[in-house]
């Protein structure tokens, strides 16, 4: 009888399963469709336009021309700092995170094109540890500008974040002046930096390179702030707004230069680096024809 109920069991798992690989509910208002519909409108809910979380390959497959993308440093890692153990050791979370996303760590850097544009492109991947900001983030983030600087490339970076990541203590911290000056280099050389903030950035990354950018864009509705809502409210004693920490009131109050639908985001990268960026093929001719005059 009791084999019998745990097929039973198993049965109703795979069933329920099953059914989620199908179906996807949109949190914001509950309609169900097709995931495979919803994927193939960018993972935006048809009905209200709810922008569900992307992962990097999706983000990548989005933005990037297809077969132009090249990663580096994919095999950058850490080992374990500072001996720390929580309800788990660190090394253990960080296993059990780089088996379930293939991946060292909690961003992808590369080379790729936009509309045929070279670009610089570093994503945040949420779902490897929150997307945490430790020492191998802040290194790849750091060579990545550097190597954009190198080349005179613009650099494109999706942060998606919740923070430092508190396994590494001071040395996570210390990534946000790393990177912070990565950025100042890039900028003495007068080369471009977007900053597109997804969904959800906030604690460090937030109040370091996510805001840096030469303009600083974003997707509707993603959640950017520091500190939470509830610590906010404790610490200052007042009732905060409901939607105070997302993309659209930081738009209305100056902290964002634009919000942009992901059918959009990829068009507008690509005029946003026409503007930024002048190609080289046109400097060598305009240097070919005052040389003739």
């Amino acid at each position: 009888m009791a084999e019998g109920e745990q097929v039973d069991r198993s049965a109703h798992t795979a069933s329920h399963t099953a059914t989620d690989d199908i179906w996807s509910k949109c949190p914001s208002c509950n309609a169900i469709a097709f995931r495979k519909e919803v994927e193939r409108n960018l993972n935006v809910c048809h009905k209200c336009g709810h922008h569900f979380r992307l992962t990097v390959a999706q983000r990548l497959s989005v933005t990037v021309d297809r077969g132009s993308w090249r990663e580096i440093l994919a095999e950058l890692a850490i080992g374990d700092p500072l001996g720390f153990v929580d309800s788990k050791p660190y090394p253990t979370r960080m296993e059990q995170a780089r088996e379930k996303s293939g991946r060292n760590d909690a961003v992808v850097v590369g080379i790729g094109k936009i509309e045929n544009r070279p670009v610089a492109v570093g994503v945040m991947d949420f779902e490897f540890m929150g997307g945490s900001m430790g020492i191998v983030v802040g290194e790849k983030l750091a060579r990545l500008f550097d190597l954009a600087c190198d080349r005179k490339l613009p650099a494109i970076v999706f942060a998606a974040s919740g923070g430092a990541r508190m396994q590494e203590g001071a040395l996570s911290l210390m990534q946000m002046a790393k990177v912070s000056a990565a950025i100042a280099r890039f900028r003495d050389a007068r080369l471009p930096y977007i900053s597109v903030l997804c969904d959800p950035t906030t604690g460090g990354v937030a109040a370091s390179f996510a805001v840096l950018g030469d303009l600083n864009i974003s997707e509707p509705g993603a959640l950017i702030g520091f500190a939470g809502r509830r610590v906010i409210e404790q610490t200052t004693n007042q009732q905060l707004p409901d939607d105070f920490q997302r993309s659209e009131f930081l738009l209305a109050h100056g902290m964002l230069d634009a919000i942009v639908p992901r059918h959009q985001m990829r068009f507008t990268l690509a005029r946003l680096l026409a503007m930024l960026t002048r190609p080289r093929a046109n400097r060598g001719t305009g240097a070919v024809r005052h040389r003739k005059k």
